[in-house]
Order: C-alpha cells, then sequence, then structure tokens
C-alpha cells in the first residue's frame, strides 16, 4: 500500500456535494505575514500558505523553523516548583505514588512520560509505583468515585497521586483523597471551573491558570507533565538526590509529540507544540523503542518516515479505540512494551478494538444523520442528539462526523450506566467555545449538569435525563449567543489554484518544509477545474474512487476516499468537469514514486 493511500484512508470521511452543500472558500491572505514569509527567504507558494494560516503572526522564524529553544522554562508555571519538590519528595522517601492520567492518547503519553521518568531516570521500584486509569463506560473521565474508591483500597496506599491530563475540575474527589491522608498534585491543561483550581489539591499545575504566567495556554497534557517531570529532576539534582548526569527527558518527547497531534491543539500559533512534533518526529523516525518499529511494521514500509498525520490517523485511533470500547491497559502496555513480541501482541488487540469501533461509529453515524434532520430544518445552532442504543465510547467521533457534515457544534448523549443518567461529547467550530456555552448552560439550568469539562474545540458533559430538553434548549442558546448573526454551513477553506508547473512532486518535497500540520496549521488543500478521462469505484464497499484528470495538456492520477455511500452510484463519469478540493501526495509504489492527487471535495463544475 502507498504513503499517501495509507494516510488517506484514516481521514474523516469527506462531505460530498451528493449529500450537503458545500461552500469552498478560499483562505484570506494576511499582506503582514506574506511580506514576513518572503523576506524569510520562503518561496511564494509557501509564502502564501503561512499568510493563509497565520494572520497577526509576528514571530514567523520561530514557527517556521521551530527548535528546542522555543519551550518555556517550567518556572513560569504556577504551582510548578511546589508540585516538583512534592514529587521530588515521594521519590526521596520511599513513598508510594499513584500515577492517574485520562484514558486516551494524551493521557496514555502522559502516563508513559511520568512513570518511565520516575522508574528509569530516578530509580523509583516498580512496586511502589501505581498506575490509574480510569474506564471510560464504568469509571468514567478524570478523578473519578470508583477510581478514588480504587485508589484508597490499594495496599500498600499511595501517600501521593500525580494526575495528568485530568483533574481540574475534580474538586470533590480530591477532597476525599485528601481527607484519607493522600496528596494530589493535579498536571493538566482544560479549563478550569469558575470556582478556580481546585482547592484541596497538594498543586494544581495548568496553563490556563488565570494566575499563571506561562505564555502559551495551547501545550497538551503530555506537555505539562513533561515539563513538570523535567522540573523534579532538576530538583533531585539540586538536592543532591540524583547525579548530574542523569539523562534530561529529551528522549520522551516522541510520546510528547504522539499525544500533542492526537489532542488536536494547536500547531499553528504554538512555536512550543510545533518544536516539540518536529523534534518527536525525529526520535519515533529512529526506530529505537518496540512501539514506533511494530506500528512502522503493520503500517507497511511505504509509511516511513512517520509525519503527523501517521501519528493522528494511524496510531492515535488505535491507541483511543481500547479506551472507547474497553480498559485501557493494553495501550498503555503496547507503548511501554520492552520487545517487539510484546508490542506486537498488544496491537494486534488495539487494531481489533479499532475495527470494532469503526463498525459501532458508522451505524451510530447514519442514527444520528436522520435525527439530525428536524434539527437542520429548523436550523438549530447546535446539534444535540440522544442516541439512547449508542456507544459512549464513540460520542466524540459521531460528534466529529457530524461537525464536518454540518459545519455546526453537536453533542452525542448516550444513556449512562448509573439510572437516569445521559453523557455526552461534544466538538465544535471555530468561533464556538464550547466549554463556555455549557458553563452558561450550568448556570442557568441549576443541578441540570452533574459533570462537564473540556475546551474550546471539544467537552463533555453528564447530566440527568430529565433535563435533557432544558440542556438542548440553553446550548441553543448560548451558542446562537456566540454566533450572533453567523451563518452556519460546511466550508471547505482552500489555498488557491494552483498553476500547472506547480503541480509537481517538487511542490510535494517544497510544502514539507512547512510541517508538522495539524489543528489551526493544516495541510495545504488546492482547489482547480479538471475533465475526468476515467473514474471508477473501488474498495471492498466500492465507495472509493479512482481518476484519471486532465487539465490542459496534463493528466494527473487521483483517488478520492469515502466519495460516495456504500451502494450509491458515481455522480460522476468520463467528459464531466469538476471542480475538486485535493491536496498533493506521493504515491510509493513498488520503488517507484509518482504523484498522485488526494480529493477531499468535488462539485461539476
Amino acid at each position: 500500500m502507498s504513503r499517501a493511500t495509507s494516510l488517506a484512508q484514516a481521514v474523516p470521511a469527506p462531505v460530498s456535494r451528493a449529500t450537503t452543500e458545500v461552500c469552498l472558500v478560499r483562505r484570506e491572505q494576511d499582506g503582514g505575514v506574506l511580506a514576513a514569509a518572503q523576506a524569510l527567504g520562503l518561496s511564494p507558494l509557501a509564502a502564501r500558505v503561512l499568510a493563509g494560516r497565520l494572520k497577526g503572526c509576528t514571530d514567523l522564524a520561530e514557527l517556521v523553523t521551530p527548535t528546542l529553544g522555543s519551550i518555556v522554562h517550567p518556572c513560569q508555571l504556577k504551582d510548578g516548583e511546589r508540585a516538583a519538590a512534592r514529587i521530588a519528595q515521594a521519590v526521596t522517601e520511599g513513598e508510594q505514588i499513584g500515577i492517574l492520567t485520562d484514558y486516551d492518547v494524551d493521557g496514555i503519553t502522559s502516563h508513559v512520560v511520568i512513570k518511565r521518568t520516575l522508574h528509569e531516570l530516578l530509580g523509583v521500584p516498580e512496586a511502589r509505583l501505581h498506575s490509574l486509569i480510569g474506564h471510560r463506560i464504568n469509571d468514567g473521565y478524570g478523578i473519578s468515585a470508583p477510581l478514588v474508591e480504587h485508589t484508597l483500597a490499594l495496599r500498600p496506599r499511595p501517600t501521593l497521586v500525580i494526575t495528568a491530563d485530568c483533574g481540574s475540575s475534580d474538586e470533590p474527589r480530591i477532597a476525599r483523597l485528601a481527607a484519607e491522608g493522600i496528596d494530589v498534585v493535579v498536571t493538566d491543561h482544560h479549563a478550569l471551573p469558575v470556582e478556580g483550581p481546585p482547592a484541596s489539591a497538594y498543586a494544581v499545575v495548568n496553563p490556563s491558570r488565570e494566575d499563571c504566567d506561562y505564555p502559551d495556554t495551547t501545550i497538551a497534557g503530555c506537555m505539562v507533565a513533561w515539563l513538570i517531570m523535567m522540573q523534579t529532576r532538576a530538583q533531585l539534582v539540586e538536592w543532591g538526590a540524583i547525579p548530574e548526569s542523569t539523562p534530561r527527558l529529551s528522549g520522551w518527547l516522541s510520546y510528547v509529540a504522539l499525544g500533542t497531534v492526537a489532542d488536536c491543539v494547536s500547531l499553528g500559533r504554538s512555536a512550543i507544540n510545533r518544536a516539540v512534533v518536529t523534534r518527536g518526529l525525529a526520535l519515533i523516525n529512529r526506530m529505537d523503542a518496540p512501539c514506533w518499529r511494530v506500528m512502522a511494521e503493520r503500517l507497511e514500509a511505504d509509511s516511513l518516515p512517520f509525519d503527523a498525520g501517521t501519528l493522528g490517523f494511524q496510531m492515535g485511533p488505535r491507541i483511543n479505540a481500547r479506551s472507547r470500547l474497553d480498559d485501557p491497559y493494553a495501550a498503555l502496555h503496547f507503548m511501554m512494551a520492552s520487545d517487539d513480541a510484546t508490542a506486537r501482541r498488544y496491537l494486534d488487540i488495539l487494531d481489533a478494538d479499532n475495527q470494532s469501533r469503526k463498525m459501532i461509529e458508522a451505524e451510530m453515524v447514519e442514527q444520528a444523520i436522520q435525527k439530525a434532520q428536524p434539527l437542520l430544518e429548523r436550523n438549530a445552532p447546535v446539534l444535540v442528539i440522544h442516541l439512547p442504543e449508542g456507544h459512549a465510547g464513540v460520542q466524540g467521533i459521531v460528534a466529529s462526523r457530524l461537525v464536518q457534515r454540518y459545519g455546526r457544534p453537536t453533542v452525542i448523549l448516550t444513556n449512562a450506566p448509573a439510572l437516569n443518567q445521559l453523557s455526552g461529547s461534544g466538538r465544535s467550530i471555530e468561533g464556538v467555545h464550547l466549554r463556555q456555552a455549557l458553563q452558561q448552560v450550568h448556570e442557568r439550568v441549576s443541578g441540570a449538569l452533574l459533570r462537564f469539562g473540556g475546551h474550546a474545540g471539544a467537552a463533555g458533559v453528564t447530566l440527568f435525563r430529565e433535563h435533557v430538553e432544558a440542556f438542548q434548549h440553553q446550548l441553543e442558546q448560548a451558542v446562537a449567543d456566540q454566533l450572533g448573526d453567523r451563518e452556519l454551513t460546511p466550508v471547505v477553506l482552500t489555498d488557491g489554484e494552483l498553476l500547472p508547473e506547480e503541480v509537481s512532486l517538487e511542490t510535494v518535497a517544497l510544502l514539507e518544509q512547512l510541517a508538522p500540520f495539524g489543528r489551526e496549521f493544516e495541510e495545504p488543500l488546492f482547489e482547480g477545474v479538471f475533465e475526468i478521462h476515467d473514474c471508477r469505484l473501488v474498495g471492498s464497499q466500492r465507495n472509493h474512487m479512482m481518476l484519471m484528470l486532465g487539465a490542459g495538456r496534463m493528466q494527473y492520477r487521483a483517488i478520492w476516499f469515502k466519495a460516495i455511500a456504500a451502494g450509491q452510484e458515481s455522480p460522476f463519469g468520463p467528459g464531466d468537469r469538476i471542480r475538486c478540493a485535493y491536496r498533493l501526495a506521493r504515491n510509493s509504489y513498488r520503488g517507484v514514486v509518482s504523484l498522485q492527487l488526494m480529493v477531499s471535495h468535488a462539485e461539476v463544475a
């Protein structure tokens, strides 16, 4: 399988003209950024790509050529020194330490960073370390009540619990641990509740704190954990507890890169995130760890070298699939495997779960689309959809699919294990802060929301079933308040048209120099009008489209994954003229590299 093919198959299904009206919109260019990019010696095309993504950017060089020098010292994190000192104390005094993290990729990679640092670098025996990761369905997100009881039942019991990627909204459960004599050091990046950091925690390290001076609030939870463990190492060196020759944590940036990409934090305006992903990918492509080698083996040779797309569309979904459908420890064991055979065994489990997840997701998306129709007919600003038989583990993915399809925020609710409760996961669009909208609902409908949290683009919620109508009404109002007069429609942003000579492998190489791509720094997408010379449906469900496209004297091979629904007829045929949104990619097959257009949207020209 080609590299282009293997990555593109994991991209969410595109929205076609046959199903939903989609607007192709060219990105607005920032003249200042355009001039700055040209002053750096970048090509006109590269400058154009940057000018459409980095509006108002004042330090372009740091984003274009990211280095680890961009990482701001953790001493600027509020409570950072206090947290590091407490962890260092636990290391030197032989305390039992609990590591409590979220179950998604950010949480799992945070867990690896903390555990490997404590054990391999700081010498804490594994017998003193307790991995605490909640079950998504049975326990719920963060420091859940069941996870607290599990912690208290451990023998020997931890005297310190370090959280990562969770904890900011868990004051009642933290208070329970504190009352039992357990100090809780919270490291997190999610938005804090209006009442502020959890008062019962020993320390709360979160760049989103209003009283925190750390200059980048977009870093992922795994990066916050990495910074605190780096400071812990420095504290122990200062105390003389470990030698200065103790390795630093730079080797763990491979895990931080994976968590950063998979958690969809900004890769646009964050020099730190761009530097971490760039350095992390370089470490990953050394293939030193079994998890990377076995994944490369599974994806075949043409997948190398790994890029941000590999992390986001291949590794991330496999790790997330485990926690969506079952307990997440197989994902942790895969990431920490000490040999290829062990990593391969756990990857088999993750692969099987990922296939199951895809089947469940497809069924739920179909149901959600049907339930969305009356909401769309009355132009609801946010889609709140209850799927009583739905699987809670794929709420977020289904919400993402509807956001892509209809261009409006979506919350998917399913029945929770507790009687008369619903749990939900939502995804948003640019310009709508979902966490703030939930806060507004919480304030307007007293007692309706049991728990909620998240950030601008994604959030989770638990509520009583009898309040679902009030929840929907107030969430629609909260989102409408943020939208104002803005109309909602699916939009595909493009970087405009390419000259015939720019549609080439040389342009692919040029654009790769701008990587890594991700949220707020999307991979370049171009548009153009072509004549179809050949068109056929391929794949087991005959829903992918192979195309031979002509423009003037030039012909291009193209592929459009998930172009139509399974069983549908192709809306196009030879001789048709179509307007496409497409990416340039390499297609490598049996050692031969050629250009291929990766179509994400097409309509009759």
